[in-house]
């Protein structure tokens, strides 16, 4: 009897503290001046056509309902799929199309669409003569194409496009032929999960080394395994988009990419084969790699690439054999890839990292040997047969390397133009300017009978970031600068339209105008607009903005950008509520690590993740403050990850306390994935904040053992970094409340819901004052209207009990 009775209050003592862990709260709505902010249309996107006569104007949605994205949805080897439309189960859509005239500023809507279109993978024609997009049904993907003489669109395909992987599903031939992933006709239902297993999943290792990262939304079975097949199989396609014919184009596989030589002559094909694993998403699956005629005959198999579960540890690792396959854009047919020389292992010794092959059309014999590179291969830049530019980078160093080679000559050298730290922002020369060829492909943009090239770039600099158009030597090496944003703008080149005579597309922006597209010519005065997209956040006009810059205490250099509520006075006023956000990031220098990074001229951008909509509410935001972690040479960054987090954190606040305009006894930290991290770790070994917030984030290190973020390292072979960086260790230093925010369906590597989970119920378990709020069908970023809202409101709370209000407490 007495065992009973103790069994009986034992149930009574777990029902109430479930019924004061679990809250009933259904979704809520932050105050009318954030949530008319978050719903605000928003400014449509604009591509311009291959001809550079006119520009697509792209109409975007509002954020979607929860209903929709509680809609069926399969996880299999990376991917998110909707099984009713084989498409991805996580795509963001275009409502409407508008084409408009560069000359006559006239503007056409496109019209045949159905009503509420849901309209993605839109390309122009190689000719402009033409739009092809998809647009997404009940039951699946169907093609249509724009006509933009006529500004009218038809469906050209029944609802069998396979966009279940990442990528366009659809190719251009030529202005008058498609290339298109289609579902296998016939293929009949999805495979039925069996009622009962035949038996348990196994995995087994015979003692090679496979430290894999973690990764979300893997195989888990066979049954996964033939879910995969079913949906990932496609038929190609090709249409005519004449005569609206189409025929098969091969055999059916699970084609991975495919991609059209520049003479149309040929297609590479990559499909994946078996075996699957457990272990690594679908781009890490086995894959053939085959070159077929435009009439679907296979003409050679260029790689058997097998299953790349066994990586070398650390950035830069890369699997043995040919990858990286491209097309050589000013020429016919010829194919270029990569083959690692060190095994692929960053840590081995080599004089070598990685060197090109290639192999042309008819693609028999051996493939042609080409230049071998210090670093790893980062890419090629396709000028001519006399010059190319191919890039190489080294994670260790944070180094990158561009050089210059002659495609054509084979016995030639690579003759390096720049050799420098990527971190090293003030340095950067900017990427090189291209245009189309006779092929429709992207080549160097070259000028003066061959001599110049051009650049653009951000142009960071200590007074912020200030784009620029420089003309490049070819023979000298060296750099004109030709034209340069200035204040009160934030100005960039967005297209060159004729560089011989100046004219150029510029994006430009201040503190009180919105983004808008212009017509300029660089050598006169005077500008046009093209666009007109108004101020969609009107009720954030008054607002200060303001680059701010001090120090930390070791020296390193800091910015944070710091608004101000509409109509603030210091003096009378008083001092304000801070709320800072911010996201950690590694350098392997000091001076990189304090370089501006922002541009006091830009307008305000808000997202539905920002810390801005809170300076409607009397707060004063610190956003993006600086939080470098530096480690040079040798050391590592994250040996003193805590320390510098803490320090960062101080500098920052006695900045905005010494302007008089913080309270330091009201502030608040947050951030969003590896900036919760961040939040959790310095409530966790500080007392500077009043309350935290932390969406999204991994707060247990050991879950992550292969590595996270930029650590390399693993957890065997650093167990006190990864023990000291983890807040979870810590929880029992937690002392100041913490609202913990997560997605049911999160992804991220490493941000599994799991962590946020463990976390609360570590701080629950010491006594912490802490919330944890899962919102339902939301992966690592959130999608629906109602679980925006409902986060919005769930921070306004927070912070108006535990910060704004807090003087009132006491």
């Amino acid at each position: 009897m007495n065992y009973i009775r103790i069994i009986f209050f034992i149930i009574i003592i777990f029902i109430s503290n479930n019924m004061e862990g679990q809250l009933n709260v259904n979704y809520q709505k932050p105050p009318k001046a954030i949530a008319d902010l978050v719903t605000a249309p928003a400014t449509p996107l604009a591509s311009l056509s291959p001809d550079k006569t006119m520009m697509l104007l792209l109409g975007r949605p509002g954020m979607p309902s929860i209903e929709e994205v509680a809609q069926e949805e399969l996880r299999l080897a990376g991917l998110r799929i909707n099984p009713k439309t084989n498409g991805s189960s996580r795509s963001r859509f275009y409502n409407n199309m508008t084409l408009k005239s560069l000359s006559s500023g006239q503007e056409r809507i496109i019209t045949g669409l159905p009503a509420k279109p849901m309209i993605e993978n839109v390309s122009w024609a190689p000719d402009a003569s033409k739009i092809v997009f998809t647009i997404t049904k009940p039951n699946g993907l169907e093609m249509w194409l724009a006509d933009t003489k006529k500004a009218t669109a038809k469906r050209v395909t029944d609802a069998i496009i396979n966009d279940a992987m990442s990528g366009l599903p659809y190719r251009w031939i030529s202005e008058s032929s498609i290339l298109f992933k289609s579902l296998v006709e016939g293929r009949g239902e999805k495979p039925r999960a069996p009622i009962a297993p035949k038996g348990p999943s196994v995995q087994e290792n015979t003692g090679e080394k496979s430290p894999v990262r973690t990764y979300q939304d893997l195989l888990k079975n066979k049954y996964d395994e033939e879910l995969f097949k079913y949906f990932a199989t496609s038929q190609l396609k090709i249409l005519n988009t004449l005569s609206g014919r189409i025929t098969e184009f091969g055999e059916a596989g699970m084609v991975r990419s495919f991609s059209v030589s520049p003479d149309s002559k040929y297609i590479l094909l990559q499909s994946i084969k078996e075996p699957f694993s457990y272990l690594v998403p679908y781009s890490r699956f086995p894959l053939s790699v085959d070159i077929f005629n435009i009439k679907g005959q296979h003409i050679k198999q260029i790689a058997d690439v097998p299953l790349s579960d066994n990586l070398p540890k650390g950035f830069g690792a890369t699997r043995k054999g040919p990858r990286s396959f491209t097309w050589r854009a000013d020429a016919p047919s010829t194919l270029y890839w990569t083959e690692a020389q060190d095994d692929g292992d960053p840590k081995k010794e080599a004089e070598f990292r990685d060197q090109l092959f290639s192999l042309k059309a008819p693609f028999q014999g051996e493939p042609a040997p080409g230049i071998k590179l210090n670093l790893r291969y980062g890419g090629i830049d396709w000028g001519d047969g006399d010059l190319a530019i191919v890039y190489e980078w080294e994670w260790k160093d944070r180094r990158e390397i561009t050089s210059f080679w002659k495609p054509d000559n084979i016995k030639t050298s690579k003759e390096v133009v720049y050799d420098r730290s990527w971190q090293d922002r003030y340095t950067d020369p900017g990427r090189f300017r291209k245009e189309r060829n006779e092929y429709d492909r992207s080549v160097l943009l070259k000028t003066d009978n061959g001599k110049s090239l051009w650049l653009t770039g951000t142009g960071a600099s200590p007074e912020g970031n200030k784009p620029f158009l420089d003309k490049f030597n070819i023979n000298t090496k060296k750099s004109d600068r030709i034209w340069q944003s200035k204040a009160p703008y934030y100005e960039r080149i967005a297209s060159i339209l004729d560089i011989e005579k100046g004219d150029v597309i510029t994006w430009r922006e201040s503190v009180e105008e919105p983004p808008n597209y212009y017509l300029k010519n660089i050598n006169k005065k005077g500008i046009t607009p093209v666009t007109t997209f108004p101020n969609p956040y009107k009720s954030l006009d008054g607002i200060h903005k303001e680059l701010i810059k001090y120090k930390r205490k070791d020296g390193v250099e800091m910015t944070a950008t710091l608004y101000l509520p509409a109509g603030y006075d210091k003096e009378k006023d008083g001092r304000l509520p801070v709320f800072m956000w911010a996201y950690p990031r590694e350098f392997k220098s000091k001076d990189a690590a304090g370089q501006v990074t922002d541009s006091p001229y830009e307008f305000i951008r808000l997202y539905y993740g920002s810390p801005l909509f809170w300076v409607t509410q009397g707060y004063a935001i610190l956003d993006d403050f600086s939080m470098p972690i530096i480690g040079e040479g040798e050391e590592e960054p994250n040996e003193t990850f805590v320390e510098q987090l803490v320090s960062g954190a101080e500098a920052a606040i006695d900045k905005v306390v010494e302007m008089g305009i913080g309270d330091r006894d009201r502030l608040a930290v947050g951030g969003h994935s590896y900036g919760a991290f961040m939040t959790a770790n310095l409530l966790a070994h500080s007392d500077l904040f009043a309350a935290g917030i932390a969406r999204s984030g991994a707060y247990n290190r050991t879950l992550t053992p292969f590595g996270f973020q930029a650590e390399e390292r693993t957890f065997w072979e650093a167990p006190e970094t990864y023990f000291k960086m983890s807040p979870f260790m810590a929880a029992d230093k937690i002392k100041e409340p913490l609202l913990l925010i997560h997605g049911e369906a999160d992804n991220n590597s490493g941000t599994y819901p799991m962590q946020s989970e463990r976390f609360y119920g570590a701080l629950k378990g010491h006594g912490a004052q802490v919330r944890l709020v899962m919102l339902p069908h939301e992966s690592h970023g959130y999608r629906a209207e109602e679980s925006v809202l409902h986060m919005l409101w769930e921070m306004t709370e927070w912070l108006d009990k535990h910060v704004k209000n807090k003087s009132i407490d006491k």
